[in-house]
């Protein structure tokens, strides 16, 4: 997933570049000293807009469960694997990773849901995978997510009458 990351900011490089590269043809044309100032600063702008551009986050869904959550896909009954914050998680199919997301932490951040004002303002959780959606003891409040949030966790980022919101996450 890393590498898909990196690909959006470098197809926006590659546009940035080729309409540069097109206006200082076009502007060659009219005048050589043109040229030769916007040829010294394309590179400076491409790597200006690289270096602005530091987002590595991800987009996808969240919904939430309630206890119990023993066993768990991750630690099966071993009460110490949720942080003492009690905010966790359980992966969805798109970050399971065949079991290799357990123990993955995450940042994650409320970004909007189907009613106005779920989300809380400028709150962002550091949670812990310890569970898999799709075998979880208990239901999620909405089936497919990316992640499925423990009542406390998702009580923080968002309203709880909410059952399905969208999230920004990322590894940490």
């Amino acid at each position: 997933m890393p590498h898909a990351i990196l690909i959006v900011p470098y197809l926006k490089i590659c546009i940035i570049a080729s309409y540069l590269n097109i206006l200082s043809t076009a502007i060659f044309m009219s005048s050589k000293i043109m040229s030769a100032t916007l040829q010294y600063l394309s590179p400076v702008f491409i790597l200006f807009i690289v270096l602005l551009h530091h987002s590595s986050a991800d987009v996808g869904t969240a919904s939430r469960y309630s206890p119990p959550y023993l066993p768990s896909g991750c630690y099966g009954t071993e009460a110490t694997q949720f942080p003492s914050s009690n905010l966790f998680a359980a992966a969805g199919d798109g970050i399971w990773d065949n079991g290799a997301a357990c123990g993955r932490q995450y940042l994650v951040r409320c970004i909007s849901a189907e009613q106005p004002r779920t989300c809380i303002p400028d709150q962002s959780i550091q949670i812990k995978i310890v569970d898999y959606a799709a075998s979880a003891v208990s239901p999620p409040s909405a089936g497919g997510t990316t992640m499925v949030l423990s009542d406390k966790a998702f009580g923080t980022i968002a309203n709880t009458s909410a059952t399905l919101i969208n999230i920004e996450f990322q590894q940490v």
